[in-house]
This record gives structure tokens, sequence and C-alpha cells, in this order.
């Protein structure tokens, strides 16, 4: 049975079908061949179930403001901040994206919309100061993957619905780690410029008086960011509630810098819908395929068999983050969540693991596979937004920061605290 459903995974898979209809058809196809039952009569109510949740509201509010921000030019004001303060360092506007993805971050939850926006912007100044060009896209590819660490994410709210896992604790937890992860992508570019200084590109002069009128461009994310995560700590608003006062937040600081035109707000619409209805078309064949797997008996053998196989827990971490490196090659991240989140869970947890550390855990190795080839969603929007050139620039330039991933994920292993200090003290 594990064995068929992983062979008609990959043919599907092979014959480049959207995510959401080869999940919708290997359901299907489970269905036919193992249950006497005829589970297909249920998609109906499991679409209605699965998508009327009040938390899934919150999917579509955080999808417009990043649309908001993106289409109001507040993220390009953002970036260019950035560069006044972080450009000194070996690598200059390398860590500029670093930083500026980190910020845009923590308004966004979307790590495609992070790396797209700034990408846009900073694209243009590779090549006029000389950088290295692989090293560069790597950065932003790299940097947008911060998108879903660092808090409000999107892809916490879908790991906290599947696990039944507490939202605002999974915000918490991830706000160190997101800074942590951060300064090893900025150490990663800081030691390839040390060991090439002609990557680092020409250094851009600056002052402390431009560096100083430039803290105003951080203002805006600051403020949302405030209003989103201050709201849910105070009591004020639940995690939906929250994205839905963030949405009021940007509107308005959009409309203070007079940006909020029918132009900007029909290309924000029309944004959010389609990312929206992407989402949930496949969280709705997902969540049907996971009925199906449950209805003949698939998630249960294979619960089975990983707790026959008597692995130490650090052993059974190690298996996990392999098996995630190697599907993140094959499957879209949101897709392999929803799939396989509710099997692998309740195994870890009872290996002693905390769900919401683990939580933490999956997420980077979600943003892994974002910019492991040849499913790397940043990849492809990286090179998308490039005038020319092959995607395996991207690629190759990925790959340090590859590296730096599996370090987080060491680092986690051996200080849980990190992603669990927060939590605990605020729990």
């Amino acid at each position: 049975m594990i064995a068929t459903a992983i062979v008609l995974l990959l043919a599907l898979l092979a014959f480049g079908l959207p995510v959401a209809a080869v999940l919708a058809a290997l359901g299907v196809a489970l269905s036919d061949i193992y249950s006497p039952l005829p589970l297909t009569r249920a998609i109906g109510e499991i679409a209605w179930t699965s998508s009327n949740g009040f938390l899934l509201f919150s999917i579509p509010l955080f999808v417009m403001l990043g649309e908001i921000l993106l289409r109001s030019g507040m993220a390009d004001r953002m970036y260019g901040a950035m560069v006044q303060w972080l450009s000194w360092l070996p690598g200059g506007l390398m860590h500029s994206n670093i930083g500026a993805c980190a910020f845009f971050a923590a308004t966004c939850g979307s790590s495609a919309a992070t790396a797209a926006t700034i990408g846009t912007v900073a694209l243009p100044q590779a090549g006029k100061h000389n950088y290295n060009e692989r090293l560069f896209l790597g950065s932003l590819a790299s940097g947008g993957t911060l998108g879903i660490l660092i808090p409000p994410s999107i892809n916490m709210i879908v790991y906290g619905i599947l696990t039944d896992t507490s939202i605002p604790k999974l915000y918490l937890a991830g706000i160190l780690p997101g800074a942590v992860l951060a300064g090893l992508f900025m150490l990663t570019i800081y030691v390839a410029c040390r060991l090439r200084p002609q990557w680092g590109g020409t250094p851009i002069v600056t002052s402390w008086p431009e560096r100083w009128r430039s803290l105003g461009d951080l203002a805006p994310p600051l403020v949302i960011f405030g209003v989103i995560i201050g709201s849910i700590y105070t009591g004020m608003a639940t995690a939906t509630e929250s994205a839905a006062l963030g949405v009021i937040a940007a509107l308005a600081l959009a409309g203070l810098q007079r940006k909020l035109t029918a132009a900007v707000m029909l290309a924000v619409f029309e944004g959010t819908m389609r990312t929206t209805a992407m989402i949930m078309l496949i969280l709705v064949a997902a969540f049907f395929l996971n009925f199906v797997m449950a209805g003949i008996g698939l998630t249960a053998q294979l619960n089975r068999y990983i707790t026959e196989l008597n692995l130490s827990p650090y052993v059974l971490l190690l298996a996990v983050v392999v098996f995630y490196a190697i599907l993140g090659c094959f499957m879209e991240t949101l897709s392999m969540m929803v799939t396989t989140i509710p099997i692998v869970t309740p195994v870890m947890v009872a290996a002693g693991f905390d769900p919401v550390w683990f939580g933490i855990v999956v997420i980077i190795l979600i943003e892994l596979a974002l910019i492991t080839p040849p499913v790397g969603l940043n990849l492809y929007v990286i090179q998308g937004i490039r005038p020319s050139g092959a995607v395996h620039d991207v690629i190759i330039g990925a790959l340090p920061f590859v590296v730096a991933m599996f370090a987080m994920i060491a680092v986690l292993a051996l200080v849980p605290s990190l992603a669990l200090f927060l939590p605990a003290v605020s729990y």
C-alpha cells in the first residue's frame, strides 16, 4: 500500500499536473484500489468542513497584507533604509537583501511574496555595483524563505490547524530562530566575501545623516508587526483578527502616503484572490487525501512501521530531516505540509519532542524545500524577475544557504530553548 501510494504520487507529479489535482487524483486512486466503501462520496463534505474554519480566514488576509505592501511601494523604501545601515559589511547589499527580507517577513507571512518583492527592488543593483551574481541571487532566494519563519506566517497557521497546536505559541517560537537564521545567512555572506573579496562588489558610500533620515522608512513594517503581534499577546485579538488589524494598518499607512489608488487596490484584490484560490484548492485536496489514507489504514500502517523501527529520538529526528530534505526536492511546500504533517507529527510527539518546537523545525525544513531544485519555488521566483540568465545560477548561489539551514536545525536540536523560551515565558 505504501509503495503504491509513493509510485502513484511520483508518477502524477512527473506528468506536470497541478499539485491540487495530483493530491485529489491520488486520493481517488487509493480509494478505488483499497477501500471497500466509496470514499469519494465524502469529497463534498470534506471540501466544506476543511474550508470553513475561522483560522483559515487569516490566510487571505495575510496574502492581502503582503500585496498592499508590495503595490504601495513601502517595500521599496524599506529596502533603501536597509542599504543605508547594512551595506558597509563585507558583502554590502547582500546583507541588505537579508535584512530587508527579515523586515518584510515580519509583515507578510509568505516566502514567495517576500522573495519577489525584495528581489524586484534589489536585482538591478547587482550588476550596477559588480556583485557576484550567483551569490547575490542566492541571498535573495534564501532571504525570502524567512517569510514563513518570522511571524506572522501562513505556513505556521497551516501547521497549527493540522496538529491542533497553539498558533500564538508558534508565532512566539519563530521569533528567535528567525533572527538567528537571518544572522547565519549574513554570516554565510560574510565568510564568502572574506574568502573571495571580489564577490562583495563596489562599496556604497553613505553618511550618518542619511542613515538617520532613512529610519522613517522602517517605521511602516514595524508598525504593522506591532499591530499584529501586539494585538495577539495583549489579548485584544485572535490570530485571525490580528491579520484583519494588520490589513487595516497597511491600508491606513498606504493612504497616509497617498498610494491608495484605484489601480493599486485592483492589483491587490486580484493578487489576493489568485493566491488564496491556489492555497485553498491545495488544502481541500490534501484534506481529502488524508481522509482516504486514514480510511484505508495507510496512516496507521505508516505510524506502526516507524514505531517498530525503535529508533532513538534524535536518530528519528535525523530520519525526518533527511525525509523532508528529499521530499522537498519533488513536492510543493504547502502540499508537502498537509500530506505529511498529520502522519509525522504524532510520531515525533510520541518520541518526546515538543509539538511547538517540532513545528519550527518543520518550518525550517519547508524553507529548505523552497531553495532546493528541481521544485524550489523561490528559485523560480527569483529567476522569473531576472531580465536574463539561466536558473542554474540561482541554484548554485543558494547552495551555501542550504548549509546554513542545516546548521540552524542542528542549533535547535542542541538548544531547544531557542524556540521554546518565549512561549514558556509568555504562557
